[in-house]
């Protein structure tokens, strides 16, 4: 238990450590490159911090704990939209680009629910991954397109405001590439290290694969994103911040799971507890982003208490559930007809509150129209 323990301490220091050289280093290369920082929150630094979901779910699958890679993906993804956005939030509130709201969030929900479709057999079969490794690298694909089209003038006058011109030279190239290499390296070592700990105490307790996936291995190797996006949110840079959280869970199921389904040879298993609740869930999560997004395309910090506190409620159930315990369905009546709904009316009325007023009709202004000189 002492080396779980000290394996939980050492592994945060490096998540903490990587998390910051790869945000500078990222930063930095987004001004060398003239890309915006929400493109780079979307590919160099989602992937990046994917890596530890990525390891961890292809090992388990490989070494027959399929339960493990998959609540690894589902738990990582409901936990990245209710704590990341959430904690980040509460730092200061998060501003949402259009292009998330219009296309990468949009993204996100249909191919949550295209891994809802696929499990409904019970089982993610090796062409199912297929397919979804293919939609990631074409995802992947188009987000590099876009960012030559973001290339321009106004890209890099936002840094040089924000930091100062920025010099270019082979050795601002070098330093900005290894001080990412380092951070990403960190986030996966101190990512295996906590989880390790993790799981060791976990399993001293006797807690289900299933629940240790769904919750301490999708938490532990969803810290290098909490902990990119909280740095990335201390030092301003908001949209690596949110574009981290949204480029990762599309690349945890598309590229992820669909290694993972692949690797594994005869796919993965879909319990029913997850097919019913905890995919139902993600999904939820997923179409949460939209509403929200849209209040004026900010996560304001009420919005980030909001994600948080239903985390709280959803370990609390995955707790109930997994010890089979007699409040369980107190507790999810509570949850689907009192707490749930709502939210859902509270977050409409804002969305409404938010829509821009049309100007009424009936008493318009007087508008002066000024003569033409020359038309005398």
């Amino acid at each position: 238990m002492t080396v779980a323990i000290l394996l939980l301490i050492a592994g945060g220091g490096l998540l903490l450590v990587g998390a910051e050289a790869l945000v500078r280093g990222a930063s930095k290369l987004a001004a060398l490159l003239g890309i915006s920082p929400l493109i780079i929150g979307l590919t160099i630094v989602a992937y990046g911090t994917s890596a530890p979901e990525m390891a961890v779910s292809v090992q388990s699958s490989l070494a027959g704990q399929g339960d493990i890679a998959l609540g690894n993906v589902i738990g990582s993804n409901i936990f990245n939209v209710l704590v990341i956005l959430g904690l980040s939030s509460l730092v200061a509130p998060l501003p949402v680009a259009q292009q998330l709201i219009k296309l990468d969030v949009p993204i996100m929900v249909g191919i949550s629910v295209l891994l809802l479709f696929f499990s409904l057999d019970r089982l993610l079969q090796p062409s199912d991954g297929v397919i979804l490794f293919i939609g990631g690298v074409v995802y992947t694909l188009f987000l590099i397109y876009q960012s030559r089209k973001e290339t321009n003038a106004e890209v890099q006058s936002e840094y040089d405001r924000e930091y100062g011109p920025t010099p270019v030279g082979r050795t601002t190239w070098v330093t900005n590439l290894v001080m990412m290499a380092v951070g990403l390296v960190a986030l996966v070592v101190g990512s295996r290290m906590f989880v390790t700990g993790a799981v060791s105490i976990a399993q001293a307790l006797g807690v289900s694969q299933l629940v240790i996936g769904l919750t301490i291995v999708a938490a532990g190797t969803s810290l290098p994103e909490l902990a990119t996006s909280a740095v990335a949110t201390f030092r301003g840079e908001r949209d690596i911040a949110v574009g981290n959280v949204v480029g990762s869970n599309i690349f945890n199921i598309l590229s992820v799971l669909g290694v993972t389904a692949v690797a594994s040879g005869v796919g993965i298993s879909i319990p029913n507890s997850v097919l019913h609740f905890d995919l139902p869930v993600m999904v939820a999560v997923a179409l949460a982003c939209l509403p929200i997004f849209l209040t004026g395309n900010v996560i304001s910090r009420w919005e980030g208490v909001l994600f948080s506190s239903y985390y709280v409620a959803y370990v609390a159930y995955l707790i109930l559930r997994a010890a089979d315990h007699d409040q369980l369905g107190l507790f999810s009546q509570v949850m689907m007809l009192f707490v749930m709904p709502l939210t859902v009316v509270t977050l409409a009325l804002v969305v409404l509150k938010s829509r821009p007023q049309k100007p009424s009709t009936a008493a318009e202004p007087e508008v002066s129209v000024p003569s033409d000189p020359h038309s005398r």
